[in-house]
């Protein structure tokens, strides 16, 4: 199971200043374990998609050269206090993740 992700919102007018902290290893595949010294697998975050109201407000693709645990942060415009912001991420391993937040 994915470890919780956490979102903080804060609303200025009809702009939201959205923040997700996602815990993930994101592991690129390049480096070696020091004690096998056998490549670890790649392991990463590939899609992250961000909706509001079930309307997408963002989708990213990223890849393995994004660090471990990452944030994001990014401003949605036309919202309003008590929208549904819902965040997920799909990984190349096909796990995903899902956190919900409310607009305040």
């Amino acid at each position: 199971m994915a470890e919780p992700m956490k979102i903080r919102t804060q609303l200025n007018g009809d702009v939201a200043d959205i923040r997700v902290a996602m815990m993930h290893i994101m592991e690129t595949g390049q480096r070696k374990d020091p004690r096998t010294a056998e490549v670890i697998p790649a392991h990463y975050i590939q899609q992250v998609q961000a909706t509001v109201n079930g309307k997408t407000v963002l989708s990213a693709q990223w890849g393995p050269a994004v660090s471990k645990n990452p944030f994001l942060g990014f401003r949605v415009r036309g919202v309003k206090a008590g929208d549904k912001l819902v965040v997920s991420w799909e990984d190349n391993k096909g796990e995903r993740n899902s956190a919900e937040a409310v607009v305040k």
